[in-house]
């Protein structure tokens, strides 16, 4: 086994000894906190797995991940685009971008509810809301970095506006994109808990909800790794989205 894999095992294997640890100590005072023990979690995972309990609310969360970051696609590479090729532009929407990114997407959640109504919609809105930024900023950092002879040989074959977009400039930025969709990704899952708890009846961050008032605290922390292993796949779809777009 290569190296790097033997010291990232021996990492999980680590962080599962803390795990254990830490249940241990906390149950002297709390014997529930047993079932919050790594042998109870991942006995508790694989039943709700091979039960398919978890498939509704897997596809659920992964539907409105999919839906969030492609309303931000949508909304945040042209405004990366527009930044990048305007200093205008950016000396004139940075301020209140900036200001608007600096505010949890969180904070929207009451204001979400009261326009979109109960159901996915405002969950969509805060996904899309959350990973605009990234998208934005990277997109328009690789607009600024892109070399200029590239332009100026497009400019000299007398490209038009349209194949000076999309065949110099959008494919120079690719991997900018690709970066900004990795952090995307990472913030829209972690915001995507407590989205779920805004009255949806399916999903990941419900699926903790209810396991919570039922008191089920083993099949709570089976959901809790489930979510850590469903999040690094998808970080891992990302990475590799990167590299065979810089070897492709």
């Amino acid at each position: 086994m290569p190296m790097p894999y033997v010291y990232g095992l021996g990492g999980l294997l680590g962080l599962l000894a803390v795990w254990q640890l830490g249940v241990w100590l906390l149950a002297q005072t709390m014997p529930l906190a047993n079932l919050l023990a790594p042998a109870a979690a991942l006995s508790s995972l694989l039943t709700l797995l091979t039960e398919g309990h978890l498939s509704p609310h897997i596809w659920a969360s992964l539907q409105r991940v999919a839906v969030g970051l492609l309303a931000a696609l949508a909304v945040g590479v042209p405004l990366g685009f527009a930044l990048g090729l305007s200093p205008r532009a950016e000396q004139s929407l940075s301020p209140p971008f900036q200001f608007l990114r600096m505010i949890s997407p969180l904070s929207w959640m009451p204001v979400a509810v009261m326009l979109f109504g109960i159901g996915d919609a405002p969950v969509y809105f805060l996904l899309a809301f959350a990973a605009v930024w990234p998208l934005m900023l990277n997109t328009a950092s690789g607009v600024k970095n892109i070399n200029r002879q590239w332009l100026e040989l497009g400019r000299s074959l007398s490209a038009t506006k349209t194949e000076m977009l999309f065949k110099i400039m959008f494919p120079a930025v690719v991997g900018d994109i690709l970066n900004g969709l990795r952090l995307a990704i990472g913030i829209v899952w972690v915001v995507l808990v407590p989205c779920e708890m805004l009255g949806v009846n399916e999903g990941l961050g419900y699926f903790i909800l209810d396991t919570r008032d039922r008191l089920a605290y083993a099949e709570l922390m089976a959901a809790i790794v489930l979510i850590g292993i469903i999040g690094w796949a998808l970080d891992a779809a990302a990475r590799y989205l990167g590299r065979r777009w810089r070897h492709g």
